[in-house]
This record gives C-alpha cells, structure tokens and sequence, in this order.
C-alpha cells in the first residue's frame, strides 16, 4: 500500500521538480556561508593586520569585531530564509504532491 504511494510521489515531475529546487537552494546558500566563513579565515592567516586596526584612529575597537558581528548575523540570516522558505513554499509544495497522489492512490482502488 504505502509503497505505491511512496513510487508515485518519488516519481511525480513535480516533486523531482521541487527535489531539484531545494536542492540548488541549498547549495547556494551554503556557498554564501562558505565563501563568509572562508574569506573571514583568509583574512586571519594572511593580513591579520586588518582584524587588528582601529575602526577610527582613536577607537579601542578594531576591524575584527565589526566583522566577526557580520559573520554571525549573516549566519542567523542564512538560516532564517532556509526556514522560511522550507516552512512555506518547499512544504506547502510537498503537501499538495503527498494529497495529489494519495487521493489518485484511492481514486485507483
């Protein structure tokens, strides 16, 4: 019974569709965090003297604060629009395949 259901939902174009969306949803976003995170590391290992100048010249402050508050923000950004896309349209596209074929799944009974 429910491998059927299972076949049928694996093999909709629709949800090889949204297979394929998330999917390059997902490594486009980790591509952003990598290349942050990357870039943050570049920096420490080969001009740390940017993390360590003064954000103005009388500043007890230096660049590597700013950036390190970047680096986290952009992180909680990054997984807050994967959570909103993935609680709203890849979800609510997955619902409707899963009824779709649920509903043809009894209509052949």
């Amino acid at each position: 019974m429910h491998e059927d259901i299972y076949r049928r939902i694996q093999f909709h174009p629709d949800f090889i569709e949204l297979v394929e969306k998330r999917r390059l949803f997902t490594v486009r976003l980790s591509a952003i965090v990598i290349i942050v995170y990357f870039s943050f590391i570049s920096l420490v290992a080969f001009a740390p003297e940017v993390l360590a100048t003064p954000v103005t010249d009388d500043s007890v402050i230096s660049w590597g604060i700013p950036i390190s508050i970047f680096i986290i923000i952009a992180s909680f950004l990054m997984t807050g629009i994967y959570v909103k896309r993935a609680n709203t349209e890849f979800d609510e596209e997955n619902q409707r395949i899963i009824e779709e074929c649920t509903h043809q799944w009894v209509m052949s009974r």
